[in-house]
């Protein structure tokens, strides 16, 4: 049986994502847990995270991010919202918080264009810029939900991009890692697919 751990770290909307994955699981086991040797046990990761960016990396205990930082190079890992962006080079918010350096960019506020709210909430298309195992049976330019104010604008690991305002980079993947910036818990029909997708995923 495939072990897929949801690793809590004392930030993420944990139980959300936990009951959307089963709702699609097979014969996978989903476990939520901080536990370090339960995270190094698992077949697949799944890092979520919701707030101020800085609250997520403070709640990472020395022991955790390393083990994450190791475990995350190895094994099939989806990561959501402010995980997504733990996992660039750095953010803006907070006055400047470093992040974890796994994948390439940098998180931005975004900018206050005429008619464009901040934070970025709610339903919005994203448009495909490469193919990817996980975007399998969704279609370009589906809907996905977002609640968001700061945003990456480029990368060399772009996979979908967003409109609001400017375009920014809405999900990422390199290798083994695949992280997005909306809420696949939150999509509905189409954020179900893409959890499956990840569920059926073999590097």
């Amino acid at each position: 049986m495939t072990q897929v751990v949801v690793i809590d770290y004392g930030m993420g909307n944990l139980h959300s994502v936990s009951k959307a994955l089963e709702a699609v699981a097979d014969t996978e086991k989903i476990t939520i847990s901080s536990a370090l040797d339960v995270i190094k046990k698992a077949d697949k990761l799944v890092f979520p995270g919701v707030g101020a960016i800085k609250d997520c990396m403070d709640a990472l205990s020395l022991d955790l991010k390393e083990t994450i930082l190791e475990e995350i190079q190895k094994k099939p890992t989806f990561a959501i919202c402010v995980g997504m962006q733990m996992l660039l080079e750095s953010s803006e918010e907070n006055n400047g918080v470093k992040g974890l350096n796994v994948l390439d960019g940098h998180v931005k506020k975004f900018k206050a264009f005429k008619g464009i709210k901040v934070p970025h909430m709610g339903w919005n298309k994203v448009k495909f810029l490469k193919d990817h195992f996980l975007l399998r049976n969704i279609p370009e330019s589906s809907f996905f939900y977002f609640v968001h104010s700061y945003c990456c604008l480029s990368s060399k690991d772009a996979l979908t991009e967003t409109a609001h305002g400017e375009n920014f980079i809405s999900s990422l993947a390199k290798d083994n890692i695949f992280a997005v910036q909306f809420h696949p818990e939150k999509s509905q029909d189409t954020g179900l697919e893409l959890y499956k997708n990840f569920l059926d995923w073999r590097v």
